[in-house]
């Protein structure tokens, strides 16, 4: 939809014969379609699926339980298979009430929830567009160990901050993270290794963003900027492992998995050293079932997206008009819509994540340097911005971005560059009150 609806009646009339048409209720725009929960507390991202079919109530429980599973070294009867290296020991364990990780890591942190994905810029990747992995360290650095066992590396998180002001004269800090890694055995890092630092994204909705069609992505496409708006989004060209093709990538703060089933396998094998069928151990075993792989992928798909508030507020409504007048919707695109799934409780919805789902350059500020499928070091993933509000409802102090370096949503407006420049630069131009009123709409979805 094109502007928020007012809660309560609409009138639609008919400009057919002339006549008034009945009075019509309109309803408000529900971010997930029919999968919608109206549920805005510290659990909203917890929920399942307001039209999930109670057949599938059991594999949405057991996809939880895969979810909150804490695995540990084996031999075990119970969750074995961690480490010998790893990242952290559950899902949950980075996806906080499934929601944004928390920007901390390294000694002082329970848990690394921030990763670190490094490679080298030259070598024989095995398959086109893949990475080099950095010897002695992979493609990601797991910087925990199980007993027995030394991490390859040390962690550490520091903070670089600035100040600035708005045209107004309002000032505001901005900060920005530092990373030191330290090899376990004294050695050097490597004086060309590409790092790229990123946060746990929120896992609600991915099942609707999944059903997309991928012809619906490539119309937003305008990699030359035929329009001339100065924006250029396209699709990331990525490795599917079982399939050993390229297929557009649609998952990850650079789109760099296909689907939902490729990234879940990638996160239990990076994150925690867990193999699966899709990532086996040399020998071809692995230490996890494809079902309990698709019971955790079920359990991402079927999560319900929460429901907007306070859609008749007058701020909130103003802000929605002055998102658009800035340009911001001409990547968080307001309404997609889904195609066939393979659950009907997915299929053909209307739904308002707030995103292309297309790569787009950031600029040099939020640039990691580092190529990821097809994708360059300046680009990222649009995010959705359906639940934006309550990030820190449910877990405060989460972070914004990738590298969760912005701690409120105003900070990660300011840290927009590239292709959002002129917007970031209009948004810094308003009078402080429709500021207040951009981040009260940003705040309402």
């Amino acid at each position: 939809m094109r502007r928020a609806v007012m809660l309560g009646a609409l009138l639609l009339w008919s400009a057919g014969c002339g006549e008034e048409a009945p009075m019509v209720p309109l309803e408000p725009p529900r971010a997930g379609g029919a999968t919608t929960v109206d549920n805005r507390t510290s659990q909203a991202f917890a929920q399942p699926a307001a039209n999930l079919r109670p057949e599938y109530d059991r594999l949405h429980r057991a996809g939880d339980a895969a979810f909150a599973a804490i695995f540990v070294p084996a031999p075990s009867r119970v969750n074995p298979g961690l480490g010998p290296t790893y990242n952290n020991v559950s899902c949950n364990g980075c996806h906080l009430r499934n929601g944004r990780g928390m920007p901390v890591m390294g000694p002082t942190a329970q848990r690394t929830q921030l990763l670190v994905r490094v490679s080298l810029p030259e070598g024989m990747p095995d398959h086109p567009h893949g990475a080099v992995p950095v010897p002695g360290l992979g493609l990601q650095v797991r910087d925990q160990s199980i007993y027995g066992q030394v991490p390859p590396a040390s962690l550490t998180l520091s903070w670089v901050e600035r100040t600035g002001q708005y045209a107004d004269g309002t000032p505001y800090t901005l900060r920005s993270p530092n990373v030191r890694i330290v090899k376990s055995d004294g050695s050097a890092l490597p004086e060309d290794m590409m790092m790229s630092l990123r946060l746990p994204p929120p896992v609600f909705g991915l099942g609707l963003l999944e059903a997309v069609p991928i012809e619906a992505l490539r119309a937003l496409e305008d990699p030359d900027d035929r329009d001339g708006d100065g924006i250029s989004g396209r699709l990331n060209e990525v490795w599917d492992v079982a399939l050993r093709t390229l297929l557009p990538g649609r998952f990850g703060w650079k789109a760099n998995s296909p689907h939902l089933l490729q990234q879940s396998a990638e996160a239990y094998f990076n994150d925690m050293g867990i193999s699966s069928p899709l990532f086996p151990e040399p020998d071809g075993t692995h230490e996890i079932t494809t079902d309990i792989l698709q019971a955790a992928v079920f359990y991402s798909e079927s999560l319900g997206v929460p429901a907007r508030t306070a859609l008749e507020d007058p701020a909130v409504q103003r802000g929605e008009k002055l998102f658009r007048t800035l340009g911001c919707e001409s990547c968080h695109r307001e309404t997609l819509e889904t195609g066939e799934a393979a659950y009907e409780e997915l299929a053909f919805q209307r739904i308002h994540p707030y995103t292309d789902m297309l790569l787009h350059d950031m600029g040099p500020e939020l640039a990691d340097g580092r190529p990821d499928g097809a994708a360059t070091g300046t680009e990222w993933r649009t995010p959705a911005l359906w639940g934006l509000g309550l990030t820190h409802t449910v877990l405060p102090y989460s972070g914004f971005l990738h590298d969760g370096r912005a701690r409120t949503i105003e900070e990660a407006v300011l840290w927009h560059g590239g292709e959002a420049l002129t917007a970031r630069d209009g948004f810094h131009r308003l009078s402080a009150d429709d500021r207040a009123a951009v981040l009260k709409f940003l705040g309402s979805l």
